[in-house]
């Protein structure tokens, strides 16, 4: 059979112009799919900066739907997804980037610390702990850290907290010595300390180290020596603690009282007392005065209270002093003692500087924000 050579001549001509036609709809398409794409991503920033994120979420999608491949777009994405409470959708966004095997280093761990965000805001608590201790040696490690140590006070795992804690402390992020103290007390309290004693006192005095000037640790010291039979050395603690941190006798007064009488220092706690409400009135501090001058049986006790008032005006010192005194129509005492100690219990509150949380006792986190050390020594009336 022979080869007939003009039908290449004829096919030549004809595969040109094919090839041509199809690389013009090639062009035509590429430069369609990137104006597309720029015309998408620029509607969602402007979408988000008229705080219209429903939009703004249309329009990445659409951007990424054109440029899967696009890392940044969907970064993006996820962290729209997490700002509007979508968090399975963000995870879902952050779990594709780092499944991806042509992602680099720096990008995977950037969607490993955004997918551990997002299970932290779901409230995903074991999953984020998993996800942020894979951060450890990266560029993100100090906020894997501060996002760990939230995860730990949440779940009052005080022990994991202390070694974050001293993590943060030596990489340079900060003090966190009072911090760490307060973790190591938190640890201490949740043991039993007639069975773990001298567990307990390790644990406080390890606070004590971290923070020597703080109050709480050699409070608890002074209770878990008190309560193992050695009111002795408590009271010590206590008296040491008084001299060093005076901003804390208020919260120290009604404990030095009570021990006091029984270890014959009832006058040492006195002068102690009464030279510190000389500097500055406080009624936990009077209180104190007022119970340790009526375990020696001293007359005239409550006129503590009078003086306190002519200082400076105070419901809860005016409210005490009526209680023990006895006026001419004694017959309506009862109903005016109640009014009055109904008035003053608002003002027996301490107050967390930090949110206004107010609460009868006195706490070292506020139950409010979770703040530490937010509690200021005195009662409501008396800031």
């Amino acid at each position: 059979m022979e080869f007939d050579l003009s039908w290449i001549l004829l096919g030549l001509p004809l595969a040109f112009v094919l090839g041509w036609v199809a690389s013009r709809m090639d062009l035509r398409q590429l430069r369609l799919e990137n104006r597309q794409t720029p015309k998408a991503y620029f509607k969602g920033l402007n979408h988000l900066l008229n705080e219209q994120q429903d939009q703004a979420i249309d329009a990445f999608i659409e951007a990424v739907q054109h440029d899967p491949d696009t890392s940044e777009l969907h970064f993006a994405l996820g962290n729209l997804f997490r700002r509007r409470g979508e968090y399975e959708r963000a995870v879902r966004v952050h779990q594709h980037l780092l499944s991806r095997g042509d992602l680099n280093q720096a990008d995977h761990n950037r969607a490993q610390h955004a997918l551990a965000l997002d299970y932290l805001k779901a409230g995903l608590l074991d999953r984020a702990e998993d996800a942020l201790s894979k951060l450890e040696g990266t560029a993100h490690q100090a906020q894997a850290h501060l996002a760990l140590l939230s995860i730990y006070e949440r779940s009052r795992d005080w022990a994991k907290a202390s070694v974050v804690a001293k993590k943060l402390g030596d990489s340079g992020q900060g003090s966190f010595q009072a911090r760490l103290a307060h973790y190591l007390c938190e640890e201490a309290e949740c043991l039993d300390v007639t069975q773990h004693a001298q567990h307990v006192i390790d644990l406080l005095n390890q606070a004590i180290d971290a923070a020597p000037h703080a109050a709480r640790a050699r409070m608890a010291l002074a209770k878990a020596l008190e309560q193992t039979g050695h009111p002795q050395e408590a009271y010590a603690t206590l008296e040491a603690l008084a001299t060093q941190v005076p901003s804390a006798l208020p919260l120290l007064a009604p404990r030095l009282a009570a021990l006091a009488p029984a270890l014959g220092r009832s006058q040492n706690a006195l002068t102690l007392l009464e030279a510190s409400y000389a500097k500055t009135t406080s009624l936990d501090v009077l209180n104190a005065i007022v119970a340790l001058h009526s375990a020696q049986g001293d007359s005239g006790t409550t006129d503590w209270y009078a003086k306190h008032l002519e200082r400076e005006p105070s419901l809860v010192a005016a409210t005490q002093w009526i209680a023990n005194e006895k006026f001419e129509h004694e017959q309506f005492h009862p109903q005016v003692q109640r009014a009055l100690e109904r008035a003053a219990k608002p003002l027996q509150r301490y107050r967390c500087a930090a949110c206004g949380f107010e609460a009868t006792q006195h706490f070292w986190q506020c139950p409010g924000c979770q703040a530490w050390d937010s509690y200021p020594a005195r009662r409501v009336e008396e800031l």
